[in-house]
């Protein structure tokens, strides 16, 4: 893991820069203060590495990529500030969140700005950097993971007090709302890098299954890990009534008497009921399911890369595959 870290450290620096240039021009002070709240409290930045090592994968350079990994990074934080309105959570990476400082309507401003900060960095790309074939594709697909990301949250929105959820349909809402600005970053990096068809559609390919198998381990962790690693209660997406992978998983195999259990815990949302949970998760093996298709999705993402010359890069992607998955929190 700290193999890892190290790596995403290396492009961080870059990846600020041009974060702090996009939204250094920014008025009100109030605006541009609440809109770089949530970039300037950390983050590993793995999206934002991801377009910048699938660039250089396909032979580019890095710089050709910042701009759009940094656009990636601001899609990411924009998100955040709309998610913890919508959640009403007071608190992100360590931090009060930004409508508890500013108020929701700066928050929802800010995260409006990110929002179209992102188009104008990537446009910013210099043409004796890239082609502009390049980066009009580039762009194209970060604004389509854009779309993708609302979609998501509009479909795990209608998934409240809805306890018949097909794997099929919780697989999509995750890939759209976790998902889908992975692959984007990949794919865009590798657009920008100028890879060939079959090597961009290998990385998108590689983005989309790491970032399902990244939000199942979220839910796997909310299980099986400890409050000290995860730095919140355990079980707190039963507590909420979450509609996860184990939760689906265990509602389409379970009794009807288990079934109607599982489902009363799920709407009471007190945390004394969590163990009970847990233990019909375990009586139907949704917890191992979970942990199992997450493992399968960084294998065959890691086949993926086999299409790449060996390079650094592509080394770094294989173990932020395996990061995926080894992580505690």
């Amino acid at each position: 893991m700290s193999e890892v870290i190290e790596i995403l450290k290396k492009y961080s620096a870059s990846i600020d820069h041009e974060i702090e240039e996009a939204l250094s021009s920014i008025n009100p002070k109030a605006l541009r203060d609440s809109s770089n709240h949530l970039t300037s409290a950390g983050g590993k930045k793995i999206r934002p590495s991801l377009a910048v090592l699938s660039c250089q994968a396909v032979g580019g350079k890095p710089e050709y990529a910042l701009k759009t990994a940094a656009a990636i990074e601001l899609i990411h934080t924009f998100s955040l500030i709309h998610d913890d309105i919508m959640d009403k959570d007071d608190m992100r990476r360590g931090e009060p969140s930004v409508h508890v400082l500013w108020g929701e309507p700066m928050a929802i401003l800010a995260g409006d700005t990110l929002f179209s900060k992102a188009f104008e960095t990537v446009i910013r790309t210099k043409i004796d950097v890239s082609s502009y074939k390049r980066v009009n594709e580039a762009l194209a697909v970060v604004v389509d993971s854009c779309i993708k990301i609302c979609e998501g949250q509009a479909c795990d929105m209608s998934f409240e007090e809805q306890f018949d959820v097909k794997e099929s349909e919780y697989m999509n809402m995750i890939y759209k709302k976790t998902a889908a600005l992975i692959a984007a970053a990949t794919k865009a990096g590798a657009i920008m890098g100028g890879g060939n068809p079959e090597q961009v559609e290998a990385l998108s390919e590689y983005g989309r299954l790491i970032g399902l198998s990244f939000q199942i381990q979220d839910d796997y962790l909310d299980v099986i890990s400890d409050e000290e690693s995860l730095g919140k209660p355990v079980g707190s997406d039963i507590v909420e009534g979450k509609m996860t992978l184990m939760v689906v998983k265990a509602l389409a195999e379970a009794s009807p008497e288990d079934k109607e259990t599982l489902i009363t815990i799920l709407k009471e949302n007190n945390p004394d009921r969590v163990e009970e949970a847990i233990s019909i998760f375990e009586k139907y093996g949704s917890i191992q399911y979970a942990h199992d298709l997450a493992l399968d999705n960084v294998k065959k993402a890691k086949e993926l890369l086999d299409i790449l010359d060996d390079s650094e890069a592509k080394d770094a992607l294989l173990l932020i595959a395996d990061f995926v998955l080894q992580r505690q929190h």
